[in-house]
């Protein structure tokens, strides 16, 4: 059998043009790129070669460079609230969950701002749904958590107990925790005993491989071992690298660990888990989130007082430091500008002991104040950006942030224009992992200042060539690259935004294999 294959499509789509028809493909990597006459030519005498052919254009494939794999498979295996219209909706979702199974009564993706009662729920709320077993609801930026009274007494939350550094416990006038969490009094709960994973890790494989559906071939995977929001999931270094074997997409793990002692065998679980599984690095929180009034601003929001919560700590300095001397990256979370100046901190003094940029990375990079972002191109860092987050967000952000920092908020444009390398990624199951809405995203920004929009060939390239460079792959579709790319029904460059929406993925490689999706399996909540 040969070993060589070629596929032909209406021309093979990079940012940077049209560059031929056909891919040649020997033993998993890219032999030749070009038209089809001359790609042809790069095979050896007599040797016979099966052609594939699309009515459609092949593009690289697509890299998600920020998603959580367990907590995306949790969201689609649990209770999904992000339709719930009331409390009473909400108890109904969850006991409708509780019926099929035992143990933790999960849910995700809760927007109390669709409510009803314009509130979030409460643990009395929750008791409603169950008095015997722990139930606990996800905020869907995954940043605030509420639980029962079950849980509370699992995880020993009283009334007075101490708020654990960087988190908050609600409570209401008489002192009383109401059972809303903050931050890191996630981890209160989350990680008490008796809260079992309702996560498999053939569950992850499932979710994972249609992944590959949307035309992604690769994921920067953020991962907890240890505490953490999703810690009620399991061990997730554990869970992935047992679904490793049936994943067919790469995955480049950053690992969440709470101590360092928990760090390298979650690395090392990780690290080769299977050919196509690697420890990429750390990933670190240096503040919250809008929707949770935790990101960590200069000023105070425009419609609450609070400055956020500053979440950077000694203990993530030393996380980086630690992946920067196993040749790793380190991804640092930062929505508000406080929070990106601090974490700036810490990689200008990683550049200045020679740290490559494209090792230090701020996730999500929401609202920065411009000299951090010269800074940033100075520096070399990668800005790792969710374009989703303007679709969700577009009808609040402006009377959360006012209008002077809006113009600095998601600022794709001036970022890439100060030299920063920018990539996109989901932050699933915060959103949606569609690549394509995040790109149209890009381009019409849903409205908002579009002074920072992009163009087309750069809204592909932070799913391609710039988010390869993030996640230490080789350049898309260059000679002796993987054979990672993908046919699809329409030319992302000339598609309006609206059009590229409506992508059809006709098949996805990866390693030169066709990745076989099932079409039931849902990528996405209803």
């Amino acid at each position: 059998m040969s070993d060589f294959r070629l596929y032909v499509g209406r021309g093979i789509r990079l940012p940077r043009g049209i560059v031929g028809d056909s891919i040649l493909v020997h033993n998993g990597v890219v032999a030749a790129v070009g038209d089809q006459v001359t790609v042809t030519r790069q095979l050896p005498p007599g040797v016979a070669c099966p052609i594939e052919r699309f009515d459609g254009f092949l593009v690289p494939g697509l890299r998600d460079s920020h998603l959580h794999p367990v907590a995306y498979t949790a969201l689609l295996t649990g209770a999904p609230l992000n339709k719930v219209a009331s409390i009473a909706e909400l108890q109904d979702a969850l006991q409708h969950v509780a019926a099929t199974g035992s143990g933790l009564i999960n849910g995700n993706n809760l927007n109390e701002a669709t409510l009803a009662e314009k509130r979030l729920p409460l643990a009395a709320d929750l008791d409603a749904v169950s008095i015997e077993r722990p139930v606990m609801v996800q905020r869907y930026d995954g940043h605030l958590a509420i639980v029962n009274s079950v849980a509370l007494q699992l995880a020993g939350i009283e009334d007075t107990t101490v708020d654990p550094e960087g988190g908050v416990i609600d409570r209401d006038e008489s002192g009383k925790a109401t059972g809303v969490l903050r931050e890191t009094a996630i981890d209160l709960v989350a990680s008490a005993p008796g809260i079992e994973s309702p996560v498999a890790p053939s569950d992850v494989a499932r979710h994972m491989r249609a992944l590959a559906g949307l035309g992604i071939t690769s994921i920067g995977a953020m991962v907890r071992s240890g505490d953490g929001p999703w810690a009620h999931l399991g061990d997730e270094a554990e869970i992935l690298a047992a679904a490793a074997s049936e994943i067919p997409i790469r995955v480049h793990a950053f690992v969440i660990a709470d101590t360092l002692e928990r760090l390298e065998p979650a690395a090392a679980v990780l690290d080769g888990a299977s050919d196509r599984m690697d420890w990429a690095g750390v990933k670190r929180f240096g503040d919250g989130s809008f929707g949770s009034f935790t990101a960590a601003m200069f000023e105070p929001f425009c419609d609450h007082p609070s400055t956020g919560t500053m979440r950077l700590n000694e203990l993530d300095v030393a996380m980086a430091h630690a992946a920067v001397a196993a040749g790793r990256a380190v991804a640092i979370h930062a929505i508000g500008d406080a929070a990106a100046s601090k974490v700036l901190d810490v990689f200008e003094h990683l550049a200045e002991e020679g740290v490559e940029g494209h090792r230090l990375r701020i996730e999500h990079a929401s609202v920065l104040q411009q000299s951090d972002i010269e800074r940033m191109g100075r520096v070399g860092a990668v800005a790792s950006v969710q374009p989703a987050f303007l679709g969700s967000e577009t009808d609040w952000i402006e009377a959360r942030v006012g209008t002077d920092r809006l113009k600095r908020t998601y600022a794709f444009r001036t970022l890439l224009d100060a030299g920063v390398l920018v990539v996109g990624g989901s932050d699933s199951p915060v959103e949606s992992p569609d690549p394509w809405e995040a790109m149209a995203l890009c381009r019409d920004r849903a409205g908002l200042v579009m002074d920072e929009a992009l163009s087309a060939e750069e809204s592909l390239a932070l799913y391609t060539t710039a988010a390869a460079r993030a996640l230490g792959e080789a350049e898309p579709l260059a000679l002796g690259s993987p054979a990672d790319f993908i046919a699809v029904d329409r030319d992302p460059i000339l598609a309006t935004p609206d059009e590229l929406r409506h992508t059809v993925v006709m098949a996805t490689f990866v390693g030169g294999e066709l990745v076989d999706v099932d079409p039931t399996v849902s990528t996405w909540i209803d």
